[in-house]
């Protein structure tokens, strides 16, 4: 795991080498271990890294890395899980040939290389198993190639300043390069109010890009066009695959073909030369990974969790009985809000971009606590998204029965009655009535659940009704003023799938959207902000083309999500310790905007400072405070959208 930044510049009168290193000293955290430069003086080509050693502490896998032919130049983010396998591939290979190979060390990067010169760029990344984005110079072709793993778990920017192209792990190494403007993307910035993200393949900044998951990108000559990357992994191909060539099995079969991906899945990302641990929450997707790390270990593994004193945010104590129950190492540390909300000056510069998942205060603390004693840590995230775990897959399916029956015009009539009358009128039209409603009736914030479902009345098909429910800001166009919002990749998945089932149509726009841009932006950032890997077994690429063979009922039973993998997870704990409501991995931000963060909230969101900055509706965003801090609505969500936009923009 490491940080890595370089670009191509025509003027090579500049030095190539002062710059990159400026670059690289901007994400020391990502690697804090080494660092390397190499320049090409002729071609006006700079590649930079920072090392977190991992596998290999040697000199030997010290970065950028040269090629034994000269050839090919990387400088390299990530793990490649298989690489002895690979490097037995290339050797015989070589072998048979007739050519001989010597490797001077023993870390995945040399493997890497070896690999490419043997089999060529595509077929080699093909072969690698693991999470990477890398940047490949080819000295020979004089082509630069960037490379991202296929489910999106390493981050990769790149882009024009001016007539130079510019590549970095994260933004921050963009931002120092010599004449960088950093103009606001106005229509990616209503992207983001409507997900609090930005979605791939757009960024904050204008002419600076994501490079989507599963891609190559090729630059053979500076000019003022980005050539299109292209693909060698596809989602929606493995998806449409899956769903046309179900796992014909019986369930016996099919658990135990996934026990076995998974588990080998949790032993290649095992292998490190420094201490591993793993994050547990004690929900079933962290309590499997933990589990089959121990069946494999001959130490109690270490886990750590972050504890709230607030009960409805609290999985400490659930994970405490789990940690015991498998005989872990267990760390827990109980964090008062006064310490969580300490993390918020952090996180402008942690996300480098506006990205406003609440989730992203606990997920720091974690991973801080974690590095105080390992340096590589697994998780369980995708567990959801590959097998149905998150709630409104069943709330969406849920309305889209009680609605989808009524002609739409006539749903539409009722939406238009119902936002007729302001959500104060509905509240004082319910609380008039309700000593006739029976107490598991009555509704807490009447007016506003029903405006909620006024929104939802409108929607013509079940995937518009998804979309709503996912979106924050619903017409983002109005709060950032004169943007456009983009036609971005999860309005053109709505089209997708025609035939496919609401569940899985929801699946798999989280696969491609809520997964690579919210859920993996957020462990990266934090996990690298304090220098630690995060490694996640569940998106081994071998898992997710399984999980989508395996038919929905083998996903979802019983109005319960992640069937298979509880049947797996009951060998090794007990069914009582797993079974109970879930819950999200947050922090009360509701109550915290009304308490101890109102000071700090109302001076991002003052009038003025609104007026003066001339992004935002200033009247949309204060009117949205105002009811919040009077408690007949909870805007925690769109507010903290925009707070996390006014932090970033007052550090950046």
């Amino acid at each position: 795991m490491c940080g890595i930044a370089g670009f191509w510049n025509k003027d090579s009168k500049l030095d190539l080498l002062e710059i990159i290193k400026k670059m690289t000293t901007t994400i020391v955290h990502r690697g804090p271990d080494d660092e390397g430069s190499w320049v090409d003086w002729n071609y006006g080509i700079a590649l930079g890294h920072r090392r977190l050693s991992i596998i290999d502490l040697s000199p030997a896998g010290h970065q950028p890395m040269v090629s034994a032919s000269g050839r090919y130049v990387i400088t390299y983010n990530g793990e490649i899980y298989n690489f002895h396998t690979i490097r037995r591939e290339v050797e015989e290979y070589c072998h048979a040939k007739g050519n001989g190979i010597n490797l001077r060390g023993t870390s995945d990067t040399e493997v890497m290389l070896a690999a490419i010169e043997v089999f060529g760029l595509n077929d080699a990344v093909k072969r690698f198993v693991g999470m990477f984005a890398f940047a490949l110079f080819d000295r020979k072709e004089r082509k630069l190639y960037l490379v991202r793993d296929r489910l999106g778990e390493k981050p990769l920017y790149y882009g024009y300043v001016n007539s130079d192209f510019v590549f970095s792990s994260e933004l921050k190494a963009i931002c120092a390069y010599p004449g960088f403007k950093g103009n606001i993307d106005i229509d990616a910035l209503a992207l983001f109010f409507r997900h609090n993200y930005i979605p791939t393949p757009y960024s904050i900044y204008k002419g600076i890009y994501k490079l989507p998951p599963g891609t190559i990108l090729c630059i053979d000559e500076l000019n003022d066009h980005l050539p299109l990357p292209e693909s060698y992994w596809s989602a929606h191909d493995v998806a449409e695959k899956g769903l046309t060539e179900q796992f014909s099995g019986n369930e016996e079969e099919a658990l135990g073909y996934l026990e076995s991906l998974v588990k080998t899945s949790v032993k290649d990302q095992m292998i490190a030369d420094v201490p591993l641990g793993a994050f547990l929450s004690g929900g079933i997707d962290s309590s499997l990974i933990v589990s089959l790390m121990q069946t494999q270990s001959t130490n109690p593994v270490k886990t750590f969790t972050i504890g709230f004193n607030e009960k409805r945010y609290n999985e400490a104590e659930d994970a405490k009985k789990i940690a015991v129950h498998l005989g872990t190492n267990h760390t827990e540390l109980y964090v008062s809000p006064e310490e969580a909300m300490k993390v918020i000056c952090d996180l402008p510069t942690l996300y480098d971009e506006p990205f406003a998942d609440s989730s992203q205060i606990p997920t720091f603390l974690v991973s801080k606590l974690a590095r105080s004693r390992v340096t590589v840590s697994l998780s369980g995230d995708g567990g959801d998204e590959l097998f149905g775990g998150y709630n409104r897959y069943f709330l969406t399916e849920d309305i889209w029965k009680k609605i989808g029956w009524l002609p739409a015009e006539s749903r539409e009539k009722v939406s238009r009655f119902v936002k007729h009358i302001s959500p104060q009128k509905w509240d004082r039209l319910f609380n008039t009535f309700l000593t006739t409603v029976p107490s598991k009736y009555r509704v807490r914030l009447f007016g506003d659940k029903l405006y909620k479902l006024a929104d939802l009345l409108s929607s013509k098909t079940y995937k518009e009704v998804n979309y709503r429910l996912i979106s924050h800001w619903k017409e983002p166009e109005a709060l950032v003023l004169g943007s456009s919002e983009p036609d971005a990749v999860l309005n053109k998945l709505n089209e997708s799938f025609e035939q496919i089932d609401i569940k899985s149509f929801m699946m798999y726009l989280d696969l491609v959207t809520y997964l690579p841009d919210d859920i993996l932006v957020k462990v990266d950032r934090a996990a690298m902000g304090v220098s630690l890997e995060s490694r996640i077994p569940f998106l081994d690429h071998r898992v997710v083309e399984f999980a989508w063979k395996l038919p929905i009922s083998m996903k979802i039973r019983d109005g319960k999500g992640k069937w298979p993998l509880r049947q797996i997870l009951y060998k090794y704990v007990p069914k009582e310790l797993i079974e109970r409501p879930k819950m999200g991995f947050g922090v009360p931000i509701d109550d915290w905007l009304r308490g101890p963060l109102k000071e700090w909230a109302e001076e991002l969101l003052s009038e003025k400072r609104l007026k003066e900055e001339g992004y935002l509706n200033y009247k949309l965003v204060r009117e949205k405070w105002n009811e919040h801090l009077s408690g007949r609505f909870n805007w925690q969500y769109y507010l903290w959208d925009v707070l996390m936009f006014e932090a970033w923009f007052q550090n950046r």
